[in-house]
């Protein structure tokens, strides 16, 4: 019991989440932004000067996954591709993918309460089956070319070494909205902010 009065954390907005139990309410937006903006992918490991924040992943996947569509995706859909990792914001953590079974059912089930937490405090339900398809699709395809791009993984050494089968992209696709150099990490700062713009926009066009 001492161990698990210990799992708060407070946010910089004031509020106090339970890592164990934790409810919508626990967080502001800013909060949400701030933590993906601040939590690092390929365990904070890059070529760059700064490493690849979960926040601009996130929109990468979101602005993938509309590219994929042959129509425009519904606001809950980009939504749900925007916070996809929103639990990693909240926690501070982004486990690297073959680790994770190390880390035990207790930590999945942890994850997995507070995606549930994000998601309905969006007013979101689970994935879809097919949507989920896509949704990994596109998350893959990000994750080799972040390996390529940010990493510095060679593509062959993506297929081989990292078993991702989708192949890197050639073009940022960040570039189109928000300039500046291809590829390259946004300041914790940016990432947040750009990150919280586009949850907004989504949030108001889900109401």
């Amino acid at each position: 019991m001492g161990r698990e009065t210990r799992a708060w954390v407070r946010m910089p907005s004031g509020k106090r989440l339970d890592l164990l139990d934790p409810t919508p309410l626990d967080w502001e937006d800013t909060d949400l932004a701030l933590g993906l903006a601040r939590t690092y992918r390929w365990g904070g490991h890059s070529r760059w000067n700064l490493p690849l924040s979960v926040a601009q992943h996130s929109i990468t996947v979101m602005l993938l996954r509309r590219a994929m569509a042959s129509t425009p995706l519904a606001p809950e859909v980009e939504l749900r591709e925007l916070i996809h990792d929103g639990d990693e914001g909240l926690i501070g953590f982004d486990c690297l993918s073959p680790l994770k079974p190390f880390l035990g059912e207790r930590f999945q089930q942890l994850s997995q309460r507070l995606q549930d937490a994000v998601f309905q405090r969006y007013g979101l339900q689970r994935w879809p089956a097919q949507e989920f398809i896509l949704h990994k699709r596109a998350d893959r395809v990000a994750a080799a070319s972040e390996a390529v791009h940010v990493v510095g993984w060679s593509e062959e050494e993506v297929r081989r070494t990292l078993k991702i089968v989708e192949r890197p992209l050639e073009h940022d696709p960040l570039l189109a909205q928000y300039g500046g150099t291809a590829w390259e990490p946004w300041p914790p700062l940016l990432a947040q902010q750009r990150f919280l713009e586009e949850l907004q926009r989504l949030v108001a066009a889900c109401r």
